[in-house]
């Protein structure tokens, strides 16, 4: 059986420069799969809300084009595109009814009967109690879900959110998440969502596009994009990582042994994306929560073969479901570990001396060419 592809986005070349020479998207080609939840993340500014637009036609493209599914649709008005579109600010008509908002698509293509449609829609948004009240009656939330079920209800092939939750409190925000992904799946038409936040884009999507400076940083699954950053923009801007200036001493193996403050580091060499010749700089990564905290009295019993570090502690935010600790060691300022709180050391406190050691399978090498603070929140203040 063959791929359904009709509800394929296919960009090629797509790139969009302004009048007064702005380039917001550089050219770029980005397939999204028939039926794929897809995320554009990136800080704002990085060109992901006008990619979305130049797909729904709200925005012509300077270059390149726009196929939906085998049908080109770069010169297409907006009304024309099988797309429909839902935006932070819901747009609903406050003088209508739940029930009119959402069959006014129906009603406007001069369709007569649209009581079961509109009934099916709410009841998929799980809003069917709600069908005579205004918007203004609504919570956020709610009122979210009114704007989907309104663009669904005229089948479109792809549905673009733009920054959809933007406006909802965080723990309403998390519902919303699960609850988008649950229509999603249950409708299994192609969700293109345009957010800045990190955790929305991995809670949400198959596939996330991470996009700096108008161009796709890094395309994958979220857990491959954390598990596997290939720029130091993608490894900051998805959690925190810490990354550690070391020079490539020799290969052992599979691995790729590197000297840095004096000790010694192990990297798999397939999970380096930085050229690996003896001498050369490579950006060694780790997340904070695959490193185990010692106390230096202890260091005797950390097990052979680990990557390890010493270092002072140097501050200690207990965070309910972790510490979230910052040693000062010789290879990086401030390193930041994060323990599970389920036996709390009492003797790691600020001052304290500390090993750091970790496995080398969760170490990542990235180019030391590249800005060691791309994609921090201090650099992008």
């Amino acid at each position: 059986m063959t791929k359904d592809s009709s509800g394929d986005v296919r960009l090629t070349g797509i790139g969009k420069t302004y009048d007064n020479g702005f380039t917001a998207v550089q050219p770029m080609d980005l397939t999204v799969p028939q039926g794929s939840f897809f995320a554009l993340l990136g800080a704002s500014g990085c060109g992901k809300t006008t990619t979305l637009r130049m797909i729904a036609g709200l925005e012509e493209p300077t270059s390149g084009t726009v196929h939906l599914g085998d049908q080109d649709v770069t010169h297409l008005p907006p009304y024309k595109r099988p797309v429909n579109t839902v935006f932070q600010s819901y747009a609903l008509f406050p003088h209508l009814d739940i029930f009119e908002n959402v069959a006014f698509g129906l009603r406007r293509r001069g369709i007569k009967s649209v009581k079961k449609q509109v009934e099916d829609m709410l009841e998929l948004v799980q809003l069917g109690e709600q069908a005579r009240k205004k918007p203004h009656q609504l919570s956020g939330g709610q009122q979210q879900r009114v704007a989907v079920a309104r663009a669904l209800i005229n089948h479109p092939k792809v549905l673009l959110l733009d920054e959809p939750l933007g406006a909802l409190d965080l723990k309403l925000r998390r519902q919303m998440q699960l609850e988008l992904k649950r229509i999603q799946t249950e409708v299994g038409i192609t969700f293109v969502h345009v957010t800045h936040d990190q955790e929305e884009a991995m809670t949400m999507a198959d596939t996330v596009a991470v996009m700096n400076a108008g161009r796709v940083e890094q395309l994958g699954s979220p857990a491959d994009l954390y598990e596997n950053p290939n720029t130091t923009f993608v490894a900051n801007f998805l959690g925190t990582s810490n990354l550690i200036e070391a020079e490539v001493d020799s290969k052992s193996g599979d691995d790729i042994v590197l000297k840095a403050g004096g000790g010694k580091l192990v990297l798999p060499e397939a999970r380096c994306s930085a050229p690996t010749t003896t001498g050369g700089k490579v950006l060694v990564g780790v997340r904070p929560e695959k490193i185990s905290l010692t106390h230096a009295d202890d260091a005797g019993s950390i097990p052979e073969g680990r990557n390890r570090i010493t270092g002072k502690v140097a501050d200690a935010s207990f965070i309910g479901v972790s510490t979230q600790y910052v040693i000062d060691s010789a290879v990086c300022p401030e390193f930041a570990v994060y323990v599970q709180n389920v036996e709390r050391d009492g003797r790691l406190v600020p001052g304290a001396d500390v090993v750091l050691h970790w496995s080398p399978a969760h170490t990542f090498g990235l180019d030391a060419a590249q800005d060691i603070d791309a994609g921090t929140e201090e650099e992008a203040a």
